[in-house]
């Protein structure tokens, strides 16, 4: 059973793409028990839910490099992502970083979760 419009509707669509690169990122954070001291569950559960959210994520080989010179170098590996997966958006609580990119792909729209989610249940209703 899905929330319309929640991220569970996402992840059953496969809306999520993700490297090898992301993924790294991911397992870093997931590491980081200082994050994770407040949370009720379990470092092995947690690891039991990432499972599961990569099943549903389409993974996507990156073939060439774009180099957009974000500020944050550590984010350019996200455009790349995005180009390859042939992605409309990428969501981001930074947008900031992301728009000052030099190297700019107008059909890539750069959005946080809420109004990504606002636009996902206007287009699902």
């Amino acid at each position: 059973m899905f929330v319309k419009g929640s991220l569970n509707e996402l992840v059953a669509y496969r809306l999520i793409r993700i490297t090898s690169t992301l993924f790294s990122e991911c397992l870093d954070v997931l590491s980081r028990e200082k994050i994770f001291n407040k949370c009720a569950i379990t470092p092995a559960e947690r690891e039991i839910v990432f499972d599961a959210f990569l099943g549903s994520c389409l993974w996507v080989n990156i073939y060439f490099r774009w180099r957009p010179n974000l500020p944050d170098e550590a984010d350019n590996h996200l455009i790349e992502l995005a180009v390859a997966g042939n992605a409309n958006y990428i969501i981001t609580g930074n947008m900031k970083d992301f728009v000052r990119a030099e190297l700019l792909f107008p059909e890539l729209k750069i959005i946080s979760a809420s109004q990504f989610m606002n636009s996902f249940q206007e287009a699902r209703s």
